[in-house]
């Protein structure tokens, strides 16, 4: 049994905001490339994903949201629903594929077919909130997975851990009143979306860091902060908004991140996943916008996935 699958989908790469929008199809073709070019395709379980259902988005985002969205895409060109976030004619379908991927990867895992997952989607997902669309994102994706697992797995207890440079307003906003889910997180701050530091609740853990923070102070973040509160929760299965845009290279923003230091942080989830009773690790892309960067951090974080 391979132990990692890798799901995407085709139709990820139509949604289309506007040439020279930083969040582009060709974030997926550069990953896609750097895993042939480094053997990974011979390790891994490749899937197609499939349209995540109403019920399954509609456990995270009301009917309403969902309606509203899908009448807002447009018959052509690009509709802006803020100065950052556009849709094109198939953004719902790579959203709900994005969306399907995070089911997908959920089953698997919990199944126990795989032991880990990572799905290579876009739209991301961590600014959705429950009803707003924004910083690129339409539906919460790593949220629609965490709640899969609780309501369809009967699952008690999960983590979403948010290596992205920036604070994911979207998974908060849905899980504040939720304490089954922890979220642990670093991001730059302040940065957009501004958020992650007014009073969050006891099962949130954010660790808002200063621009230029570098890899040493992460990992003693991740050591200190993260893997106590992820073992006092003792999840189930944990979840990955795996962004990739605090990479020195990404000029998204201003942290100095390396590939070794995300399979560093890669290493420590798994051993708390496995310290917890299981090896369930379900991660999702989420941001990455310098394309060398991105497809050389997620191939080392497969990597270490994967035990390669």
């Amino acid at each position: 049994m391979t132990t990692t699958a890798f799901i995407t989908h085709r139709e990820c790469w139509l949604h289309d905001m506007g040439t020279f929008h930083p969040e582009c199809p060709d974030r997926l073709s550069a990953i896609n490339d750097r895993l042939i070019a480094a053997g990974l395709d011979l390790y891994l379980s490749f899937y197609d994903a499939p349209y995540a259902t109403e019920e399954q988005v509609t456990r995270v985002h009301p009917a309403s949201y969902l309606g509203e969205l899908m009448a807002n895409v447009p018959e052509h060109g690009i509709r802006h629903l803020d100065p950052d976030t556009a849709m094109s004619p198939n953004t719902m379908k790579a959203a709900l594929r994005s969306a399907g991927a995070g089911v997908l990867a959920t089953d698997l895992v919990l199944k126990g077919e795989v032991e880990s997952a990572f799905c290579a989607v876009r739209p991301p997902g961590h600014h959705a909130e429950k009803a707003k669309a924004m910083g690129f994102c339409f539906l919460n994706n790593v949220a629609i997975a965490a709640r899969h697992a609780l309501e369809a797995h009967g699952l008690e207890r999960v983590a979403i851990v948010d290596f992205d440079v920036h604070h994911g307003n979207g998974t908060e906003d849905i899980f504040r009143d939720d304490p089954r889910v922890m979220m642990v997180s670093i991001f730059q701050h302040p940065f957009y979306p501004y958020s992650g530091v007014e009073n969050p609740p006891a099962h949130m853990c954010n660790v808002p860091v200063p621009a230029g923070t570098r890899g040493d102070a992460f990992r003693q973040i991740v050591s200190d902060i993260w893997v106590p509160a992820l073992r006092n929760h003792n999840p189930q299965a944990i979840f990955v908004s795996a962004g990739f845009d605090a990479h020195y290279e990404d000029d998204m923003g201003s942290l100095g991140l390396v590939e070794s230091d995300y399979v560093w942080a890669t290493q420590q989830i798994k051993s708390v996943a496995e310290d917890c009773g299981h090896k369930r690790v379900i991660s999702v892309l989420e941001g990455g916008y310098s394309l060398s960067s991105l497809a050389r951090s997620v191939v080392a974080h497969i990597k270490a996935l994967a035990d390669l």
